[in-house]
């Protein structure tokens, strides 16, 4: 548009001067000793016009032959800034991305070539962020203090540094430092609202109700947070400051600090109730707890409201019926009724309010209410029966099977030890003489395989025609269970009484003269001895 405003220009003026030169001609002389030069008037304009624009080129081109150094420098300037806002722009994307490793890597090597004050402390605390990103927090924080390096004593970028460290070291679970850090800022009186915010989550953090009510308050007023979220940390932190006032009295001075609304809220509302009940002013606990369920029904408040001694029963009663006839089937309300019949011992109220309750909603407290009144009315039976609903239906109880196994077995009188020659001994019928422990101590440990007895009957007597001398020693109790079943009766193998057979003769020999009586009664022909 320029342009052509100035060719638009320049064509009206050669107009001009065309049409003057054609209605004035004339000549012009020029007296330059020793010359004189005579030309049209014509003729003269025109070479005044050439001599200007002649001028005027040389000029223009003299300035751009010693302006080429500062167009180099302003080239090489743009292509680095070009690198720089590429390195920028694919660190950038990557962090939003997710790919913190490559997008570190951008941003570290764009820290390192570039020359620009922001863009060193942007590159800075972009890699730190991808740093924590991977969960280096000691890259993170050489990555921080470089950005501090790079800031220097710009107000500006330092603020920027403070808010980012604070960010992450809240990212990281570490309020007490992100405090710290922003510490300086709230000293010089910075109130901008991210920095709020992230005080406010500092002091949320360490638990600092007071200065969370604040920065609530002022969060709120500004419209940077919402509403909602608002109004639940002041509920939070008002109801905590209370109840930190209670041990010292000076909840009052914090009551009153509290504006109207606020005094609505649930949890503030329960803390001042407490309050005012502790104090004994329990009229003023109730309207309290009324006002407040007036703004907001909450159950809380209401169950608060049910819990009052029996002077408070009337008015809180007739409040309650109140609230009954806007919510007939609320079963709250009905639980809260019959709360207060029980504490006014209204005992057929309380069981007619009680009952409407739990037909409605069946839960714990309404059936332990039923079974704290029908043990005051002496009916155990049903005061049983709602004590087990009760807890059946505040704890997850597991269903029981039927036990379609047998019972258990009596083991009482099973045997307590085993002996592999004699039986079973249980402990009441072991044999405390001497003798019958070393019983088999007479029977020879070379002794043939031929001459060992299967029946524990004729073993027995065999041990008792050994121990001639000792015919009257008490024999052990017979066993409850044959022997039999345990241990293995199949014959013995032929191969184990050939071996026994060729033992040396005189090993068996001595053997069967002790035993001059032969063997017992009952006692089977071996084949040695039908060989001998």
């Amino acid at each position: 548009m320029r342009a052509w405003f100035w060719t638009l220009l320049l064509a009206v003026i050669a107009v001009i001067i065309a049409v003057v030169l054609r209605a004035h001609p004339g000549n012009v002389l020029l007296l330059v000793w020793p010359y004189r030069v005579e030309m049209s008037l014509t003729l003269a304009v025109s070479l005044l016009i050439a001599l200007f624009v002649s001028i005027y080129v040389v000029l223009r081109l003299l300035a751009w032959l010693v302006a080429i150094p500062d167009r180099m420098r302003a080239w090489r300037g743009r292509r680095a800034q070009a690198r720089d806002h590429e390195l920028l722009e694919r660190g950038w994307i990557g962090l939003l991305e997710g790919r913190f490793a490559h997008a570190e890597k951008d941003l570290a090597k764009l820290l390192d070539q570039t020359k620009a004050r922001n863009r060193r402390v942007l590159a800075a605390l972009s890699a730190a962020r991808a740093a924590q990103g991977l969960g280096e927090f000691v890259r993170r924080d050489v990555m921080l203090d470089r950005a501090r390096e790079a800031a220097g004593k710009d107000p500006g970028l330092n603020e920027a540094v403070a808010t980012v460290m604070a960010d992450l070291l809240l990212e990281q679970g570490q309020p007490q430092r992100a405090l710290e850090v922003l510490a300086p800022l709230q000293e010089g009186g910075v109130r901008h609202l991210h920095t709020m915010r992230l005080l406010l989550r500092a002091e949320r953090a360490l638990g600092h109700h007071e200065r969370v009510f604040t920065l609530a308050r002022g969060l709120l007023r500004r419209g940077a947070l919402e509403r909602e979220e608002a109004l639940r940390l002041i509920d939070a932190a008002g109801a905590a400051r209370l109840r930190g006032g209670m041990e010292t009295d000076g909840w009052r001075a914090i009551w009153k600090d509290l504006k109207a609304e606020e005094r609505l809220l649930p949890e503030i509302a329960l803390a001042g109730a407490a309050a005012f009940e502790a104090a004994g002013e329990a009229d003023e606990a109730a309207r309290v707890l009324e006002a407040a369920i007036a703004q907001r029904f909450d159950t809380r408040l209401l169950a608060a409201y049910s819990r009052g001694d029996a002077a408070q029963v009337p008015r809180r009663l007739e409040r309650a019926e109140k609230w009954l006839q806007q919510r007939p089937t609320d079963p709250d309300v009905l639980c809260a009724l019959g709360m207060l019949c029980l504490t006014g011992q209204l005992w057929g109220q309380a069981e007619r309010y009680l009952r409407r309750a739990v037909e409605r909603r069946a839960d714990a407290r309404t059936h332990a209410l039923l079974g704290s009144l029908y043990d005051r009315l002496d009916r155990p039976g049903d005061a049983v029966r709602h004590w087990r609903l009760a807890t059946a239906t505040g704890v997850a109880l597991p269903v029981l099977a039927s036990d379609d196994a047998l019972p258990a077995a009596d083991t009482h009188a099973d045997p307590s030890r085993v002996d592999p020659e004699s039986g079973f001994l249980s402990d009441a019928t072991e044999a405390p003489a001497p003798e019958t422990v070393h019983v088999h101590e007479a029977v020879p440990t070379d002794a043939p395989a031929a001459d060992y007895v299967l029946d524990p009957d004729a073993r027995g007597q065999t041990e008792q025609s050994l121990l001639g001398q000792t015919p009257s020693a008490p024999a052990p109790a017979e066993a409850p269970v044959d022997i039999e079943d345990y241990f293995d009766s199949a014959p013995i193998p032929v191969a184990g009484m050939e071996d026994d057979a060729r033992a040396p003769a005189s090993s068996a020999g001595p053997a069967r003269q002790e035993n001059p009586s032969g063997a017992a009664p009952g006692k089977p022909d071996t084949p040695d001895q039908g060989k001998s």
